[in-house]
């Protein structure tokens, strides 16, 4: 999403070599094993990404009403498919989806940040898929300020034109620094601003922490490391704990303003290689999340942290440099015996996609996922990038899922 996951996705695939085929494997169904799937609880979800308005609205300026019927329509998608959880994104760029006291309505919704829409969107996709039994996950973006890199571009009154030195431009991008304790502090309080307001199923978060490295360019943290790191034994060892301490707190917080809410992340599927960490998969992919994002996505599951994690495991399996298959076995190696559950993050957005390697020009590649996910315990799910992919579906990889899979509703995990 990433710019949102467009961009990311790119830059992750370019990270990784070439790719290799395994034999097509026969689909087996995931519940019951009766052909027909199951009733056990278990997460069927997809992404709603608003980021540069990768899957809603499909355009910036839309009316309110052809707004709304957009989202109904994604939350219909949805049921049809028989899944149960929507992860919509409500705050893409230090931004808002709903009527927020600290920052500005999104641009991606009529085209000027901080312009009324003259609707709520978040408070309308909550009671929307609340009627049709579906759980809404509030999906954060942290960090991110801004896909541009013009401070003058921001709306008046922006939190990051007041306070500038809380920026780090980076990439062609703006960003908040993750080394300011006040930074952390703020963006906690602008995200759980929605957790107060809306009774939510879920806090989630993606992939950035700090941003995905660019060549050639230093993300300038050098005066909060001077100030706030020079105790540490490194300054990626302060970076980590920066985000550890988001993600700790961000926990300790949801407690307190809406018992009961689940706390997820979603990271890049690859925490490190083995070749880097006798701890880490098997796997030659050119980003660690340990190393490059300063985000210790294993510490978290160990810990139980977090009520749940996504890993974006968006390789088929076979894949040379990240096999689907191993990575899978790794995470579910990671889960065992911990409090955090696992579902996988699923590349629906490849399938059919004639710039991917062969093996996603299968309709039945994405079903080999899910029966091949079955034979490990800890995995209680799966979640599909993205809602605009799951309506097109344009190779009927999504169809394929719900016939050998989702022959039944299924409840969430609770």
């Amino acid at each position: 999403m990433r710019m949102g996951r467009v961009s990311r996705r790119a830059f992750a695939v370019a990270a990784l070599s070439a790719f290799t085929m395994m034999p097509p494997a026969s689909a087996a169904p995931r519940g019951d094993g009766k052909g027909g799937g199951g009733a056990a609880s278990e997460m069927r979800g997809v992404w709603l990404a608003t980021v540069a308005n990768r899957d809603w609205p499909s355009k910036p300026g839309l009316t309110a009403t052809r707004q709304r019927a957009e989202l109904i329509s994604h939350l219909d998608r949805a049921v049809r498919d028989r899944l149960n959880t929507v992860i919509f994104q409500v705050r893409p760029t230090a931004d808002a989806l709903w009527p927020s006291p600290y920052e500005p309505w999104s641009q991606y919704l009529t085209g000027t940040q901080g312009k009324d829409p003259g609707w709520d969107p978040l408070g309308t996709a909550v009671e929307e898929a609340h009627a049709r039994g579906l759980k809404l996950h509030a999906w954060f973006n942290p960090y991110r300020v801004a896909v541009h890199a013009d401070p003058d571009r921001l709306a008046a009154g922006h939190p990051a034109r007041r306070n500038p030195h809380w920026v780090v431009t980076y990439g062609g991008k703006l960003y908040y620094n993750p080394g300011l304790p006040e930074v952390r502090a703020f963006v906690r309080k602008a995200m759980l601003d929605a957790v107060a307001r809306y009774p939510v199923d879920g806090v989630h978060f993606d992939d950035y922490f700090y941003p995905y490295p660019v060549a050639g360019q230093t993300f300038d943290d050098d005066t909060a490391y001077e100030e706030h790191g020079t105790a540490f034994p490194s300054r990626a060892a302060w970076r980590r704990d920066n985000i550890d301490k988001l993600v700790r707190e961000t926990a300790d917080h949801i407690k307190q303003v809406r018992p009961g809410v689940h706390f997820g992340i979603s990271p890049f599927g690859v925490w490190r290689n083995a070749a880097t960490d006798p701890l880490g998969s098997d796997t030659r992919a050119g980003v660690q999340t340990y190393d490059d994002l300063h985000a210790d996505t294993r510490t978290w599951v160990r810990e139980s942290w977090i009520d749940y994690i996504v890993p974006q495991l968006y390789w088929n399996i076979g894949f040379t440099a990240a096999d689907y298959e191993k990575l899978v076995r790794w995470w579910a190696d990671v889960a065992r015996g911990s409090s955090t559950r696992l579902y996988v993050g699923e590349a629906l957005y490849k399938a059919g996609d004639p710039a991917q390697p062969a093996a996603w020009q299968d309709p039945a590649e994405l079903s080999r996922h899910l029966t091949l996910a079955r034979e490990h315990a800890q995995v209680r799910g799966h979640v599909f990038f993205a809602a605009k992919d799951l309506a097109t579906d344009r190779i009927g990889a999504m169809a394929r899922v719900v016939a050998d899979h989702y022959g039944q509703p299924a409840p969430s995990p609770r």
